[in-house]
């Protein structure tokens, strides 16, 4: 039996129990897992803005180390260090063989799927997108588990499985952002910061950040930005006033908020680009006039896991494009561990916490800051 911080239900508070996982079956691993970062993806799991069965074991963003293969696995071995991957692509379907496996149409089936139980009633748990990270063990498919180089702290490893790989592909991958081009990001949480890194390692400039809150102004600028925008109703005037009164090259909306989007798109200029990063619900309508649509010429267009080939992509580290031994990481954490429990991680999903929150092995959380240089 392992711990695990279970959703009961839909919009209901998590619960540390114990669950009982099976042994790993064909295509499977088993995984100890050292570290999982907090998402704001796994508040929309939970309060019901994304699809999730429950009960659940919610957590998507995680690292470890493989503890036992399943029949048939040649990938990974008992003792590898791995990532996990919360969207694995199946490589035969319509999407993969066009060479877009974020978009793969199978990736998120084992979502949907029960994998344990709980240990109490034996009540059947669904994982929270395929992964279920907030658990001091696992068990998924082994093309959710992608070795890492030696030398990697697990720590950091953790936040490559979500909001590196989407930031650092929302820059290079999806908006295509070129050197000298100026860059504005909406929203300073994890992945806002990994994007924040990615355009000042894509030679960006300037590189705004616009957030609500004040109080961030100083991570956004370790994190790359050269100016910093209190959210506010003339949030798209003041940017388009920083780069020359023309707007920015690139907007990045890491928000997922209708208002939000539709001043990402009105802050760049005429042919600039727009890349939608933040999840949003149903009920989120962004509108825009044919008019301006045609006389501006900007386009918009929505980035999923950053528009990146994770098995690819994990090979290197995004913030340097070289390999991970070699460099810093991207995140370095801070503090120490607390209690065992997620409660103080989990309220940065609301837009309470710095920067990256994540929790170690026993469910103690820590946070994370972007490394400075």
């Amino acid at each position: 039996m392992v711990r695990a911080a279970v959703l009961p239900a839909v919009n209901a508070p998590l619960q540390i129990t114990e669950i009982e996982l099976p042994e790993p079956g064909p295509g499977q691993v088993r995984i100890r897992l050292a570290a999982a970062g907090v998402c704001h993806s796994d508040l929309s799991l939970s309060n019901g803005t994304l699809r999730q069965p429950a009960p659940a074991v919610l957590g998507h963003e995680g690292a470890g180390t493989v503890t036992a293969v399943g029949p048939d696995v040649t990938t990974v071995a008992p003792g590898d260090q791995v990532v996990l991957n919360w969207a694995p692509s199946c490589g035969d379907c319509h999407f993969c063989g066009l060479a877009e496996p974020w978009l793969c149409a199978h990736s998120g089936l084992a979502a949907n799927a029960p994998y344990a139980k709980r240990a109490d009633d034996a009540t059947e748990l669904y994982p929270g997108l395929g992964t279920a990270v907030f658990a001091e063990e696992t068990v998924v498919s082994a093309r959710a588990a992608l070795p890492l180089p030696e030398g990697v702290p697990l720590a950091d490893a953790a936040l490559l499985g979500c909001a590196v790989l989407t930031g650092w592909g929302a820059v290079h991958h999806s908006a295509r952002v070129r050197t000298g081009e100026s860059v504005v990001v909406f929203g300073v949480g994890g992945v806002g910061l990994a994007t924040l890194q990615a355009a000042r390692i894509a030679g960006a400039g300037p590189i705004v950040a616009v957030d609500v809150s004040p109080e961030k102004e100083e991570l956004a600028r370790s994190a790359g930005a050269t100016e910093f925008v209190v959210a506010g109703d003339d949030t798209a005037k003041r940017i388009r006033k920083l780069t020359g009164g023309l707007g920015a090259d690139v907007a990045v909306e890491c928000v997922g908020r209708a208002d939000t989007i539709r001043t990402a798109w009105s802050s760049t200029r005429r042919g600039g680009r727009t890349t939608v990063v933040g999840i949003g619900g149903q009920d989120q309508q962004v509108s825009f006039s044919a008019l301006e649509l045609f006389y501006f010429g900007r386009t918009l267009s929505g980035c999923v896991y950053g528009n990146t080939d994770p098995p690819a992509t994990s090979r290197s580290s995004p913030a340097t494009s070289a390999p991970v031994p070699s460099t810093s990481p991207p995140w370095s954490p801070t503090g120490s561990p607390s209690t065992a429990s997620l409660r103080p991680s989990t309220r940065c999903w609301r837009g309470r916490g710095d920067g990256r929150w994540w929790c170690s092995r026993g469910l103690a959380s820590r946070a994370s800051r972007p490394a400075k240089g």
